[in-house]
């Protein structure tokens, strides 16, 4: 079915501008005033609301099997749960064992993935290496559309790479136009400190931020910045959580190199109080890594999100229930590190990002969907309003409101780490390739609609390509606003 969306006002990355929207086969097919159609098409008036890119959410964990449990999303339901959020794909990880081979590991994923209500990509983990993990990027990024890899910097004796492991596979993204990504945290450093906190006899979940201070993040974001800055290969810097951590990346990026941060929802709005709860399901609840930080960190964050220096927000949603998390109750190194967020990612950042003014609505945009599509090259594809786009939209009504909780939330886990909040700015509609999955309430996600999305490597060959195919969007009138 066509769907036309009349009366509304469109925000990119780049402007604001008053224009109907008609979506055909699950394409943006025209924008313009006044659009008129004819035979089966539904009309959505979108008058007071926005009509933006739906959004990206580059960091997601669906039934991942980690600390001997199995995440409780499947990609079915995190995948709807970010429908109703108004988010239309993800970038999950594969995540080989030590030893595995990578392209084992991505058919498996592929296999789980097929039941995705919207579309998806994947990052794959290098956490080990040999000439079979060489062999297989380069199979990965020629042959399947991956054009990022994932480097754990953290869990010692599990699937933390070395850095004798991050030469070799930044060195080889390098050759195949991949950029690294890296979780930041020195795992040599954790695991002494886990150990240290242990014989002082600190096992509940206050021990989990005493064991990763932001000194292991800082560290650990420096030194993989510097490898990539001496390999001269960009990298991504995945849930920077303190300020730590975005100082060596707000180092790097005035040095002219060239480094992405990307930081939580979770991590802009929680600090480390909540595992000080005397309610220890409460306090391991919010178990993950690296942990939520000390009052002060959160405002720093928020700037570097409007400065630039940071330019994606992401979730690592990764769900375990109260009797998954329990596995810790005597040793908080052994709590299932994860929290959820893929549904209240949106709606959190608008309500604390634009409401407040810390964020333009085109800022908005941006740091939801426009540069996760840039950065991991499958714009204007995805994250854009333009003619030829994927209609992956997202009709955004910024006066409507929602008590976060989970007794309605559709994520499949029994805690959510903003309960009680009231957020002003929900979507109304989301589409997902012109497909309505969220309408003003009411939950439309079909398990195994999504598509597995191809992202190009970087190199003069695709960028060429990338190019030529990029639309340029139709002359719009009646502007009513500019970027701020």
């Amino acid at each position: 079915m066509s769907v036309l969306i009349k009366n509304g006002t469109i925000v990119t990355a780049e402007e604001t501008y008053r224009a109907d929207l008609l979506s055909e086969n699950g394409l943006i097919s025209e924008i313009g005033e006044n659009l008129q159609v004819s035979g089966k098409t539904r009309i959505i008036d979108a008058a007071g609301h926005y009509v933006m890119p739906g959004g990206i959410d580059p960091h997601t964990h669906m039934e991942l099997p980690f600390m001997g449990t199995v995440a409780s999303e499947s990609f079915y339901t995190g995948t709807a749960a970010g429908a109703a959020g108004g988010t239309t794909m993800i970038i999950d990880f594969v995540i080989p064992d030590p030893q595995e081979n990578l392209l084992s590991a991505y058919r498996k994923w592929r296999g789980w993935a097929e039941k995705a209500a919207t579309d998806y990509s994947f990052h794959v983990a290098v956490t080990w290496w040999d000439e079979s993990v060489y062999h297989d990027m380069g199979v990965l990024v020629k042959e399947h559309g991956v054009n990022s890899f994932k480097h754990f910097m953290a869990y010692k004796n599990a699937i933390m790479a070395t850095d004798e492991t991050l030469v070799n596979s930044f060195s080889r993204c390098l050759e195949l136009g991949a950029i690294p990504t890296v979780h930041a945290e020195n795992g040599e450093l954790v695991y002494f400190l886990q150990e240290e906190m242990k014989k002082k006899g600190i096992l509940g979940p206050e021990g989990h931020p005493l064991s990763r201070p932001p000194e292991v993040e800082g560290e650990a974001a420096n030194r993989a910045i510097r490898i990539a800055q001496t390999l001269n290969v960009p990298i991504y810097v995945v849930h920077v959580s303190c300020q730590e951590s975005l100082e060596a990346i707000t180092r790097a990026r005035n040095e002219g190199q060239r480094v992405y941060g990307e930081v939580l929802a979770g991590h802009l709005e929680i600090d480390d109080s909540v595992y000080r709860h005397k309610d220890w399901e409460y306090a391991a609840a919010h178990v993950m890594s690296p942990p939520f930080r000390p009052k002060g960190h959160q405002e720093i964050l928020w700037r570097g999100l409007q400065s630039g220096n940071l330019q994606t927000t992401a979730t690592d949603h990764c769900c375990f229930c109260a009797d998954q998390k329990a596995a810790g109750r005597e040793d908080f190194s052994k709590i299932p590190n994860g929290t959820a967020g893929i549904e209240d990612r949106m709606a959190v950042l608008w309500d604390s990002g634009v409401n407040t003014g810390r964020l333009t609505k085109n800022e908005f945009v941006a740091a939801t969907s426009t540069n996760a599509a840039r950065i991991f090259n499958i714009y204007p594809r995805k994250g854009a309003i333009q003619v030829g786009a994927d209609a992956d939209i997202v009709v955004w009504n910024p006066e409507g409101e929602r008590t976060i909780s989970a007794k309605t939330h559709h994520q499949n886990v029994d805690f959510n780490i903003f309960e009680g909040r009231t957020v002003r700015g929900i979507p109304a509609y989301t589409l997902s390739r012109g497909q309505v999955v969220w309408d003003k309430g009411e939950l439309h996600a079909v398990e195994g609609a999504g598509r597995y999305i191809d992202r190009p490597a970087f190199n003069p060959v695709y960028e060429a390509v990338n190019k030529a195919a990029e639309l340029k969007r139709p002359h719009a009138v009646d502007r009513t606003e500019q970027k701020g």
